[in-house]
C-alpha cells in the first residue's frame, strides 16, 4: 500500500518549513535542533517529498524549501534512507518533475541530480530511460522539468555518462539532444545545447559520431533570438575550437565573422562567452593564418569593451567618488600574507583554503573579482599582442590617441588599460612613443578619478623596465615622486596600486 502522511505530523513538519524562514536567530536555532530530532524518524524523508510534489495547497518557496531540506538530507546520508523511503521518493521525483512552478520542477531536478551523485545513476536504472521518454511529452512543464534534470546530470556526471558502466546511455543521449536544437520552445533549445556541451571537452565517443550534425544544428541557432541560447552556441564553438579545431578550420571565416557580431552582444553574458573565442583563438596555431585578415574589425571591438560598463561603476561607487573621508574598516587594513596558487591549494581537493588571500596578481580591479568583459577583452589583447607582436600596432595607434586624451574619464581610464595590456607583445613598437606616453602616465598618476590614478599605477609597471633603462632624471626621478605620493593616496584601491 502507498504511503500517506500521518496529518499531525504534516502539520508539524509544515510549521517547521513555516519557521525555518523566520529571521530571528533563536527561531533558527530551535528549528535546526527539531531537523535533527526528525532526521531520527526514517520517514521524516517521505513528509518532506510529500509537501514538495503533493502539497499543492502551500505557497511555492515552502515546497521547494522542503525539498531542498530533503537535499540535504540525501547529501549526508542517503545510504541509512530505508529502500521503501528511497523508492518513495524516486517515484515522486518522476511522477511530478512537470509541476506547473518552474521553482518546484527546479528542486525537483536538483534532488535527483542529488540522489543520482550518490552512485544511484546504477542503482535506479530507470531514471535515464524515463527522463529522455519524458522529453517526448507534449506537455511543456514535462519536457522541460525534464531536460532540467537531465542538464543537471550532465553537469555532475558527464564521465560516467560516457562510460562502459551505464552501458554508454549517450549513444541514445546525444542523437536524443540534438532533435531538440529546433524546438520550439527557446528554454528547451537552450537546455539541448547545454546538455551537448558538457561533452565537448571530454571528446565523449558519442559526440565525436555526431559532431558535424551538431556543428551544423549550432549553425542553425547562430542568430537565434534567446540569449541564453546563443550564449550556449558560443560557448560550445569556443570548446570546439579547443579540442576539434579540424572541423571548424572549413567554416572558420564565417565563425569568426559570427563571433565578432556576438563579442559587441547586447546581453553581456553572450558578448563575454563571445570574448572567450578571441582567448582560445590566441593559443591555436592557426590564430596568425586565420585572424589576420579580421584584426581591422576585432581590435575597436576588444578596445570597447575594456570600458567599465554602467554595473561596475555602481559596484565601484566609493572609487568613483572618491572614499578619502571613509575610514579603513577592519578588512582594509589587517595584515595579508601573499602565497603563490600552488602553496594555498590544498593537495587533494585543490579548493582554496578559506582564510587565505590569494595574490592574483591581477591587473587592476579586484574589487569586481567576477570574470567579465572588461577583463577578458584586456586579455585576448594582451594574448593577441603576443600573437601578432607589432603587426597589432597599426590597428591600434590611431584609435590610442582619441582614448588616452579623451575628456570622459571611463574612455580616458580604458585606453590607459590598452595601453598596459600591450605592453608585453608590443613593446618594441611601442619604444618610439614611450618618450611622449610615460610623461602623460605619470601626470594621470594626479587625475581626479582614484580610477584613472589606480590604472596608471598598474600600467606603468607594465613599462617599468623601459623606464629604469633611461637616465633616471628623464622618467625615474617624477615617476618615483608621484608614486610615493600615491602611497599616501586617500583611495585605498590607489595605495594598493602603488605599492604593487
Amino acid at each position: 500500500m502507498e504511503w500517506q502522511p500521518d496529518e499531525q505530523g504534516l502539520q508539524q513538519v509544515l510549521q517547521l518549513l513555516k519557521d525555518s524562514q523566520s529571521p530571528n536567530t533563536v527561531t533558527q536555532r530551535a528549528v535546526q535542533q527539531k531537523l535533527e530530532q526528525l532526521n531520527q524518524f526514517p520517514d521524516f524523508n517521505n513528509y518532506l517529498i510529500f509537501v514538495l510534489t503533493r502539497l499543492k495547497t502551500e505557497d511555492e518557496p515552502t515546497r521547494s524549501l522542503s525539498g531542498l531540506i530533503l537535499k540535504n538530507n540525501v547529501k549526508a546520508h542517503y545510504q541509512n534512507f530505508p529502500p521503501a523511503v528511497a523508492d518513495f521518493i524516486k517515484k515522486e521525483c518522476l511522477n511530478s518533475i512537470g509541476d506547473p512552478s518552474p521553482l518546484i520542477r527546479a528542486t525537483i531536478g536538483i534532488l535527483i541530480t542529488t540522489i543520482a551523485s550518490k552512485g544511484e545513476l546504477q542503482a535506479w536504472p530507470e531514471l535515464l530511460p524515463q527522463l529522455c521518454n519524458l522529453l517526448n511529452s507534449e506537455d511543456y512543464n514535462t519536457c522541460e522539468g525534464s531536460f532540467g534534470a537531465l542538464q543537471k546530470i550532465c553537469e555532475d556526471s558527464s564521465e560516467l555518462l560516457d562510460s562502459d558502466v551505464l552501458n554508454r546511455p549517450l549513444n541514445i543521449m546525444i542523437p536524443k539532444f540534438l532533435q531538440f536544437f529546433k524546438h520550439c520552445s527557446p528554454k528547451i533549445r537552450s537546455h539541448a545545447i547545454a546538455c551537448v556541451n558538457q561533452f565537448i571537452i571530454g571528446r565523449a565517443q558519442a559526440l565525436m559520431d555526431n559532431i558535424d550534425t551538431f556543428i551544423e544544428s549550432l549553425f542553425a541557432l547562430a542568430a537565434d533570438e534567446d540569449c541564453e541560447v546563443r550564449k550556449n552556441v558560443c560557448r560550445a564553438l569556443v570548446m570546439l575550437l579547443e579540442v576539434r579545431v579540424d572541423r571548424l578550420i572549413p567554416h572558420m571565416h564565417s565563425i569568426i565573422q559570427y563571433m565578432l557580431q556576438r563579442t559587441q552582444d547586447p546581453d553581456e553574458n553572450v558578448a563575454l562567452e563571445a570574448c572567450e573565442f578571441w582567448l582560445t583563438l590566441a593559443e591555436q596555431p592557426i590564430c596568425k593564418e586565420v585572424l589576420s585578415g579580421h584584426l581591422v574589425q576585432l581590435i575597436p571591438i576588444l578596445v570597447n569593451g575594456m570600458k567599465y560598463s554602467e554595473i561596475d561603476i555602481i559596484l565601484l561607487k566609493g572609487d568613483v567618488e572618491e572614499d578619502e573621508a571613509v575610514p579603513d574598516s577592519e578588512q582594509d587594513i589587517k595584515p595579508r600574507f601573499h602565497k603563490s596558487r600552488t602553496v594555498t591549494l590544498q593537495h587533494e581537493g585543490g579548493e582554496a583554503e578559506e582564510d587565505e588571500d590569494i595574490d592574483d596578481d591581477d591587473d587592476d580591479d579586484d574589487t569586481l573579482s567576477d570574470w567579465n568583459l572588461r577583463k577578458c577583452s584586456a586579455a585576448a589583447l594582451d594574448v593577441l599582442a603576443n600573437v601578432f607582436r607589432d603587426e597589432l600596432l597599426p590597428h591600434l595607434l590611431p584609435l590610442l590617441k582619441g582614448l588616452l586624451f579623451h575628456p570622459d574619464w571611463v574612455v580616458k581610464e580604458s585606453g590607459i588599460l590598452v595601453l598596459g595590456a600591450i605592453a608585453e607583445g608590443c613593446m618594441q613598437g611601442m619604444v618610439p612613443y614611450l618618450p611622449e606616453l610615460i610623461p602623460h602616465l605619470i601626470q594621470c598618476l594626479c587625475d581626479k578619478k582614484a580610477l584613472v590614478r589606480s590604472i596608471a599605477c598598474w600600467t606603468l609597471s607594465r613599462y617599468a623596465h623601459w623606464v629604469v633603462s633611461q637616465p633616471p632624471d628623464s622618467y625615474l626621478k617624477p615617476l618615483m615622486t608621484e608614486l610615493l605620493k600615491r602611497i599616501l593616496d586617500g583611495n585605498k584601491r590607489v595605495q594598493e596600486a602603488a605599492c604593487r
